[in-house]
């Protein structure tokens, strides 16, 4: 059963297109034939009526007894009609038995139209009254034979026209369905040649106005996905293998030393420590990386408490511990439209940095402005030129705008902000760095 269902878009709808076209000639046939047949036959019978009609008017009743009053005319000895008085015959045409037979048996009875299949003749009997009493019958024949053959000519004809007519219909179809399935065969296998060799190719079909367009419209937001996928993809790469280097480097380091020689448990101790360190900020890159990537893909979104998600990037993030970080939060509550777990993520690396600069300490004021949430950073130390403003959010850059790690990046922090609808911004000055991070409040 399978093998006979078409595969192809194509193939399908010519089946459909053909078997509608088949549905409607045969229907249509049939009408043609059924109202012509009909037609024929009131046609007939209004034949019979007016010959009976014609030969009742040269019949006269003289004292109850039937007479014809004309003598037949050439036309009408050739024409079939029987005139009965009573049951006795008074004219007959020249007819066979079966005729003949069938025209005596409607003798006296009501009026009806009788068919006689062995003869394809057709009789029509009119009883004859006067004085309220039946005194003769008058019996009409005519031949169906003309008929039926208009019948099967005008049959034959109709098939004829409707198998011409659906030759027609085919080759219009597939010339149709072919000329609009073409170009979207053409942007399939141009589509399918770009997701391959060249994602920055797009149709650019304009504003969608008709089916064709609205598909090269679908292609190509496809196509921009499929692109921004892949470069999510190569991005993440790119940033895992940068970010784990140092951390992975250094735990590394410290196993071959702490295997290098023979240690005293405090230096054991001390190794296992830096390698704990190195493990933990390899963690942290890797659950930053993960909520930047899942945050680029938009997830649903929840909201959190901003000054609960300042505390514990606060406790979360690296540098100096002599350097306390202290959290200005408002009285009331600020819900941020972004979970507590990406707030941190966001939070941590300006944290990071600022403690790496500052001299005594750090503040992360927290505020909201309008519906937006925003998160200052601040610290004590030499601040950020205004130069290198921008600079210093490039993988690769730390904080004084300085080549170097950057521990888990400032471009890591501004790209899993604006991934949740905020931003991130470094305020030059001279009185230390200050970095602003905004996001949607709850």
């Amino acid at each position: 059963m399978r093998r006979l269902v078409p595969r192809g878009l194509r193939h399908r709808v010519m089946a459909v297109v053909l078997l509608g076209a088949v549905l409607g000639l045969a229907a249509l046939t049939a009408g043609f034939n059924l109202v012509l047949s009909g037609r024929l036959d009131a046609d007939a019978n209004s034949v019979l009526r007016a010959r009976t009609a014609a030969q009742l008017a040269t019949l006269a009743a003289p004292g109850g007894r039937l007479q014809v009053r004309e003598a037949p005319d050439d036309a009408a000895a050739d024409s079939q009609v029987w005139i009965y008085t009573g049951s006795r015959l008074l004219e007959r045409p020249r007819a066979n038995r079966r005729d003949q037979g069938a025209a005596e048996a409607l003798v006296g009875g009501p009026r009806r139209f009788v068919d006689v299949a062995a003869t394809d003749t057709r009789l029509y009997a009119v009883p004859v009254s006067a004085g309220g009493r039946s005194i003769g019958t008058v019996v009409a024949g005519l031949s169906l034979a003309p008929y039926e053959n208009s019948r099967h000519t005008a049959l034959l004809a109709s098939l004829v026209f409707a198998a011409v007519l659906l030759v027609a219909i085919a080759l219009g179809a597939r010339w149709a369905i072919g000329g609009a399935l073409r170009p979207v065969a053409r942007m399939t296998e141009a589509a399918a040649d770009w997701s391959e060799h060249d994602l920055d190719q797009r149709f650019a079909a304009g504003e969608p106005r008709d089916e064709l367009t609205r598909l090269a419209a679908t292609f190509d937001r496809l196509l921009d996905r499929l692109a921004a996928s892949l470069r999510r993809e190569q991005r993440f790469s790119g940033e895992l293998s940068h970010e784990l280097r140092t951390p992975l480097a250094n735990l590394l380091a410290e196993t071959e030393l702490a295997l290098r020689r023979e240690r005293s448990g405090p230096e054991y101790r001390e190794a296992l420590a830096a390698v704990h360190r190195s493990a933990e900020q390899m963690s942290g890159i890797l659950e930053t990386l993960i909520a930047a990537a899942r945050a680029e893909t938009g997830l649903a979104r929840g909201t959190s408490d901003g000054a609960r998600a300042a505390r514990r990037a606060a406790e979360a993030a690296g540098g100096p511990k002599d350097v306390p970080v202290d959290v200005i939060a408002p009285r009331e509550p600020l819900r941020v439209g972004a979970d507590g777990e990406v707030v941190e993520r966001m939070l941590v690396p300006l944290v990071d940095n600022a403690r790496r600069h500052a001299r005594s300490r750090v503040t992360i004021d927290v505020g909201r402005d309008g519906r937006t949430a925003a998160f200052t950073v601040v610290d004590d130390g030499p601040g950020v030129a205004e130069a290198d403003c921008e600079r210093i959010f490039e993988p690769g850059v730390s904080g004084n705008g300085s080549p170097g790690a950057a521990g888990l990046g400032l471009a890591l922090a501004r790209r899993l902000a604006r991934a949740a609808g905020g931003d991130v911004r470094c305020l030059p000055g001279d009185g230390g760095g200050r970095f602003e991070l905004r996001v949607p409040a709850g």
